[in-house]
């Protein structure tokens, strides 16, 4: 007779061995009582990939239509997330520039294409799969989308006091994009990807 599976626990990482369970019963972490999941979601690969797409969908417009119109003695502009970082390099603020092209930008977008990739049933090999795992693992302690989306509103409230300043679509869009890069993330079982594998 084979031996149960082993399974480890996600929080202090304690591995056990996860008998057949009956019913609804649950296994649990005997170090630090966590609940192990041992029977991923059968569509949670699909919810995952669904989002991820959505939110890619939704990113250009979150780029590049105006996060906020600004006017001041009669002058009225408007201006894109796009629109204001091409101006920071191009007026010689490289560092700002570069961090928000490549932290806001450039990398929440490669985690939600990798976890679609991941997440869509595109055949890859097995180290291709540990590879694109591990770059949506590290790319997700760098990826700041939420963190432009804050300094945004920020900016909205404290020019409030010095000119009048009407938030964009964009801003709505971009809420919506970070909202759907966090559920896509929290949708995202790596267990699933393995179990597929083996499946095939």
């Amino acid at each position: 007779m084979p031996s149960p599976p082993l399974a480890a626990c996600h929080c202090c990482g304690l591995v056990h061995r996860i008998p057949p369970l009956p019913g609804r019963s649950r296994a649990s972490c005997t170090r630090c009582d966590t609940v192990i999941p041992t029977d991923p979601h059968p569509r949670s690969a699909a919810r995952a990939a669904a989002l991820a797409v959505t939110a890619l969908i939704l990113y250009p417009v979150a780029l590049f239509t105006p996060v906020m119109t600004i006017e001041r003695l009669g002058h009225e502009s408007a201006a894109s997330i796009w629109h204001g970082t091409v101006s920071l390099l191009a007026e010689g603020h490289l560092a700002v520039g570069l961090a928000v092209l490549c932290f806001s930008i450039v990398a929440p977008v490669a985690k939600l294409v990798a976890i679609f990739t991941l997440t869509a049933g595109v055949s890859m090999r097995a180290h291709h799969r540990a590879r694109t795992y591990r770059f949506v693992e590290w790319v997700g302690r760098w990826g700041m989308v939420d963190v432009l989306l804050v300094a945004v509103l920020v900016a909205v409230v404290k020019l409030g006091d010095l000119v009048e300043v009407t938030p964009g679509i964009g801003v709505a869009a971009f809420g919506a994009v970070v909202i759907l890069s966090m559920l896509a993330s929290a949708a995202f079982d790596p267990h699933q990807i393995w179990d597929s594998e083996g499946e095939r």
